[in-house]
């Protein structure tokens, strides 16, 4: 996979539009896990200078999304088992208070927003091969911070986001693999049916189960994954544009 060529319009700061860039580009897998970045490619093809390019890089690197391996090449950040099953523990536990409080707060225009998107969803796996990986895993993220926006906490959506950031590298990788490790339609609908009854108990208990399930596919899927993305580091790097 590549970054995308065309050159970046101005109308932006440029660092900023090639933090855009390149923050997009790993967190939709146009940039695969493992992937060797090298600055003055990545200037090359957005017709930057190398300035921007290493002060956008440096910000990602802060932001976890990209790191240093040990021979000092830049990376997109692969996240291991550990990483996997510690994101899904911050995620049980702030999606119950996300949904605990939704039932509180929620407005009816939230509760028709978020039963929207499990329709769409239900849609979709309808359907199979009418949607990338990538579209897919956004119709749950959206579902997902469509809940915590009805909890009124502002505070919770942003730590929140950057949660869902970090799942998103090792999310993209799990369903490429075997698309059948999202769940977005029954366990989605039972969460909303609660939120929409304003339960918070059965809403804490449906989030919990949703998410506990969502973490054992994952990390069963990284384990599949975890050998041939060791035994394949050199050709990550071998083929990668970078």
């Amino acid at each position: 996979m590549a970054l995308s060529s065309r050159p970046l319009q101005r109308h932006q700061s440029l660092h900023e539009q090639t933090y855009q860039a390149l923050r997009n580009a790993i967190l939709s897998g146009d940039l695969v896990a493992g992937s060797r970045l090298v600055e003055t490619q990545i200037a090359d093809l957005l017709e930057v200078s190398r300035t921007p390019v290493r002060e956008s890089i440096r910000q990602l690197q802060r932001e976890n999304l990209i790191v240093t391996d040990a021979t000092g090449s830049l990376r997109v950040a692969m996240l291991s088992i550990v990483d996997a099953m510690q994101l899904y523990d911050c995620r049980i536990a702030l999606e119950q208070l996300s949904v605990s409080e939704a039932c509180c707060n929620v407005t009816n225009e939230q509760l028709k927003r978020l039963e929207q998107a499990i329709v769409q969803a239900e849609k979709a796996f309808g359907e199979p091969n009418q949607l990338t990986h990538f579209q897919l895993l956004h119709m749950d993220y959206q579902f997902h911070r469509l809940l915590a926006e009805s909890s009124a906490n502002n505070w919770l959506v942003q730590i929140l986001d950057q949660v869902f950031d970090k799942m998103a590298l090792l999310r993209l990788r799990t369903v490429q693999h075997n698309p059948g490790v999202l769940e977005i339609r029954g366990e989605h609908r039972r969460i909303y049916e609660a939120v929409r009854d304003r339960n918070p108990i059965a809403a804490t208990q449906a989030i919990q189960a949703h998410l506990i399930s969502s973490k054992e596919r994952v990390v069963r899927e990284i384990k599949v994954l975890e050998p041939r993305s060791l035994g394949s580091a050199d050709s990550v790097e071998a083929d990668s544009i970078w």
